[in-house]
Formats: C-alpha cells, structure tokens, sequence
C-alpha cells in the first residue's frame, strides 16, 4: 500500500473514475494518504464525485509517472470514514486545501479504499498486481 500511496504522489495528479448512471466520470485529483493502514483519498460531499461514490462505490484510478513510460491503475470501493481524525490527517498533509475545507464542516469528505487492487505497468515489461 505505501509503494501505491508514493507512486501515486509521485506523480503529482491522478485521474478517478467514478459511474453517474450508465456513463463514466473521470476527474483529476490530488489527495493519496495512509491512515490506521487504509489508502484514503479527499472530496467534498456537495460534488457530484461524491454523490456518485455514494451510490455506486466502485471505482478506478489512473495515475502515470512523470516519464510517461510507467503508469498505475487502482481499482476497488470507496468507503466514505465520518470520523474527524482520518479529515484532520488529510487536512494536515494537504494544508492548501484548509481555506476549502475543515475536518468539522459538513462538506468535508474522505475515503478509504477496500478490496483494492493496483496493478503497476511499464512499457516492455509485465504487469505487477499489488492487492490490499
């Protein structure tokens, strides 16, 4: 998890797909952290990323290094976490997102992955599938 986790902010953006109906959504988004050993992510419950994640919390993310030739795909479900250390944590390695968010708004949301499974690929080279 923490090889997926450092990738991922490696490379600075990752892009999320979520399902709206029978149509996809991608997005590109910032936010990667480990808290009490699950992977979470960031958003805001006023989105319609978030309103999507509720109904359907199967999702993937894409993520490609900054030399174009090694990239990540994390798959699995979002569980939304209510609780304001796992915000406070998100909050406190993310501090330019404190004027958007605090961990005792409304609006504040994060997400841990469960039964994820990111597989790692680079040109000319199999695929490597890490699952947690």
């Amino acid at each position: 998890m923490e090889e997926v986790k450092n990738f991922i902010k490696e490379c600075g953006a990752y892009f999320l797909a979520t399902v709206d109906g029978d149509q996809p959504r991608v997005r590109p988004f910032g936010t990667i952290e480990i808290f009490e050993g699950k992977l979470y992510i960031q958003t805001g419950k006023s989105k319609d990323c978030s309103k999507q994640i509720q109904k359907n919390g199967k999702v993937e993310i894409c993520a490609m290094d900054k030399t174009c030739s090694k990239w990540l795909r994390l798959a699995g479900e979002l569980v939304r976490d209510d609780r304001r250390e796992p915000k406070v944590h998100m909050l406190e390695n993310y501090p330019e997102l404190k004027s958007m968010y605090s961990p005792d708004d409304d609006n504040t949301e994060v997400l841990y992955f469960k039964d994820a499974t990111a597989t790692f690929y680079c040109f000319g080279a199999a695929p490597r599938t890490v699952k947690f």
